[in-house]
């Protein structure tokens, strides 16, 4: 499908099955009349005859004439529609087998079943949207909390797209001012552009980008959750933890060593903020081949994780810290590393204190939970029975403490989209490139051409600069059929 071609009338449905009601979207030139072929009003005139904006209740019906379904229909006329285009929308009772009738029924009669993403797409395509809006529409349906919904609201409303436009005010300002001198250059004494001026307009855009920039870790940790990995020896009680956090049997538990072999992900949102779970295989030393993968790829998840959980089995604390404390305390440097002592019930915490923690630099326990800094190391403490789900809501207020993630509300602009990120890094760039050239005083025709590049990676995000299909069919492919 060439996705910019966008004058044939697309259908999808637009609801999940089991439902009561299921909604079934119309978009394009024949939306109104391909919709008026299988829709009879119970009253009044057909849908062609009628206002935008209005619900007419009737009977959709097949070739023969038999009633398939009694449905509300919504009008809506372009280019004052979601797309931009004429459509309608058939509300119909929500048993699939009369949803695939109807749309079979608008098949027949014109209709082409559309792509993912495809009414969205046309609505970028048609003006309704930028593409970080568009984008923001995909974020919006898969937002699992009050944080990644109040961030794609904010960017589905405009709100990046406003802080993207002043940005591009302002380069444009300076690249006018550049490029003016140089339609001028045969006078030497002419200058359009103060240098502080200029000087001052890069740093306030660097200013905004490099926030921009930085606010991705924020907004990534948000949309996609903070990558909490779960270490230790085998049999310390990792799986069981994973399973505790969790409130479900998600990993397989056994007194066996070594049965995870594999690292297990899963994600849950403990008071609004979204935590990605890592149930790591146990580290020993093993002549087992696919054990020893599974180890390896242990320490890959602990590099990439945020937060790191060294579960440690209370019973054999002491040898169990001195054999991996040179093997895991290393890698958690920048790393938020909380030491889960496990089977806490079966010893006391007197044998914790003294035998378990001495070697580990300035530890020292405040039942439940403690806090030790020393030589740069931030790690707490908890002492928690896994089995018996003892301290696991501690363990989860101290997740919450170690994430530190900022209030997000719908008028901030936090950046989560990857490709977003990229554009701007290279905007960035861009901008250093120009704030060394004036510093340097190179000539203006090599600083107007960071400045245009610059502005070119900005208009990137909302649209502007992109006329691949290929880009473009990638950013929409990722949603779902029906939006």
């Amino acid at each position: 499908m060439n996705i910019l071609y966008t004058d044939d009338t697309i259908c999808a449905i637009a609801t999940a099955q089991g439902g009561a009601i299921g909604t079934i979207r119309v978009s394009g030139k024949e939306a109104i009349t391909i919709t008026d072929k299988i829709f009879t009003p119970v009253s009044g005139a057909p849908l062609s005859e009628r206002k935008p904006y209005t619900l007419t209740f009737g009977h959709i019906t097949n070739e023969g004439g038999e009633i398939v379904d009694e449905v509300l229909v919504s009008l809506f006329r372009g280019p004052h529609s979601y797309t931009g285009e004429d459509s309608t929308e058939i509300s119909c009772h929500g048993s699939s087998y009369i949803l695939q009738q109807v749309m079979q029924l608008m098949i027949k009669n014109g209709c082409r079943a559309a792509g993912p993403g495809e009414f969205t797409q046309r609505a970028f395509l048609n003006g309704k949207m930028d593409l970080s809006q568009a984008e923001a529409v995909a974020d919006l349906i898969a937002s699992t909390s009050a944080s990644t919904h109040r961030m794609a609201m904010n960017q589905m409303r405009g709100g990046f797209s406003r802080e993207l436009s002043a940005l591009r005010e302002k380069l444009l300002h300076l690249t006018s001012l550049m490029e003016l001198e140089l339609d001028f250059s045969d006078h030497e004494e002419l200058e359009f552009a103060d240098r502080s001026e200029l000087s001052e307009i890069a740093s306030q855009v660097e200013t905004v980008i490099n926030g921009l920039v930085n606010s991705f870790s924020v907004g990534n940790a948000i949309k996609n959750g903070i990558p909490v990995a779960i270490i230790g020896e085998t049999n310390a009680g990792k799986s069981t933890l994973l399973n505790a956090l969790l409130n479900e049997e998600r990993a397989i538990v056994s007194d066996i060593h070594g049965t995870t072999r594999d690292v297990i992900e899963d994600t849950m949102n403990i008071d609004g903020i979204l935590f990605r779970f890592i149930d790591t295989a146990g580290i020993r030393e093993t002549s087992d081949e696919i054990e020893s993968i599974g180890i390896e790829r242990s320490f890959q998840k602990l590099d990439q994780a945020s937060i790191v959980l060294w579960v440690i089995d209370s019973t054999e604390a002491k040898v169990q810290i001195d054999t991996l404390k040179d093997k895991v305390i290393p890698r958690c440097e920048g790393k938020k590393l909380i030491l889960v002592m496990n089977k806490c019930d079966m010893v006391s915490d007197a044998v914790i204190h003294s035998e378990c923690l001495k070697d580990l630099p300035g530890a020292t326990i405040i039942n439940p939970v403690s806090t030790s800094e020393d030589s740069g190391m931030n790690y707490e403490i908890i002492s928690i029975a896994a089995k018996q789900r003892k301290g696991i809501a501690e363990l989860q207020n101290l997740l919450i403490k170690a994430a530190a993630l900022p209030e997000v509300t719908q008028n901030d602009v936090v950046v989560s989209n990857v490709r977003h990120y990229e554009a701007l890094s290279h905007a960035l760039e861009a901008i250093h490139r120009v704030q060394d050239g004036m510093s340097m005083g190179l000539s203006g025709d090599l600083v107007s051409q960071d400045l245009r590049e610059c502005l070119f990676h900005l208009a990137e995000i909302v649209g502007g600069e992109i006329t691949n299909d290929e880009v473009l069919g990638n950013i929409f492919k990722h949603f779902c059929i029906g939006k």
